[in-house]
């Protein structure tokens, strides 16, 4: 891409300027002539995909596919991809459904390759969203390039209360289906752990032994362990910045305790 986002600083006053140039930033980024080269090849075929294998086939579109939804590092695993697109999400043993990353379910579910399902490619309001995410997710890919920390703040603000309020039926989930959600999403289990002050290594419990560690902290941080408490954007900001100050306090612990390490051993 040729226009990078301007982030003068780390933490808080980084993000503060990222938030106030936001609309600016994002304009000139998606006029970038890769992105409207690759977007405009996105539309212009998409719509002769008929099958799981014809989209895997292609790796431009495939490229805009995946990075719409967070996903082209998974690029050259075709056999993984098709099966994914071709098992969609509805039976509890798709593929999907068992690699642990929500983003592989909002993949296939927005090409509608599974079972009995009708696939919605030719759908050109449909494909345009797909294409819209891959400008969104690509501004963001460009912010993390600088501070992987404010891509995570952007996607939060991006997709936490919808992930967090409804189920793919449209139900409202429960408190524990909401943090199973959050913990079915590697960027902001990465952020809940941060900002209630848990290790990473969290990760490595068992699931129920995750939520019920991060619904206590979360009552103690915040008052109350039902996450539709972020549709209120006070507490959303209250949530990133908390984040990014716990991430910018990380680092600077870290740093200084590398310090000390090297100094003790110039010392011996």
């Amino acid at each position: 891409m040729s226009f990078a986002p301007t982030i003068p600083s780390t933490g808080l006053t980084g993000w503060a300027f990222l938030q106030s140039t936001y609309d600016r930033q994002f304009e000139h980024f998606n006029k970038d002539p890769i992105l409207e080269r690759d977007n405009e090849y996105f539309m212009e075929n998409i719509k002769k995909v008929k099958t799981a294998e014809d989209l895997v086939s292609d790796y431009r579109l495939l490229e805009v596919a995946l990075n719409a939804f967070g996903l082209a590092s998974e690029i050259n695993s075709k056999a993984m991809i098709q099966k994914v697109l071709e098992d969609g999400s509805e039976a509890d043993d798709a593929l999907a459904n068992k690699l642990g990353d929500d983003r592989w379910i909002d993949f296939t579910n927005a090409f509608k390759f599974g079972p009995g399902l009708a696939p919605v490619t030719g759908l050109t309001y449909k494909m345009q969203e797909v294409a819209d995410k891959n400008v969104v997710q690509s501004f963001e890919d460009a912010v993390g390039q600088q501070d992987v920390s404010m891509q995570i703040a952007l996607y939060a603000e991006r997709e936490l209360v919808d992930l967090v309020t409804f189920d793919d039926e449209g139900e409202e989930l429960s408190i524990t289906g909401q943090w199973l959600n959050i913990i079915g999403q590697p960027q902001l289990q990465t952020m809940m752990q941060t900002a209630l002050g848990l290790p990473s290594d969290l990760a490595l419990l068992d699931i129920d032994q995750q939520v019920g560690i991060m619904q206590d902290a979360a009552k103690k941080r915040f008052g109350s362990d039902d996450l539709t408490m972020f549709s209120d954007p006070e507490q959303l900001e209250k949530l990133v910045n908390t984040y990014l100050a716990r991430t910018e306090l990380n680092a600077y612990s870290g740093a200084a305790s590398s310090g000390a390490l090297a100094l003790s051993l110039l010392q011996a």
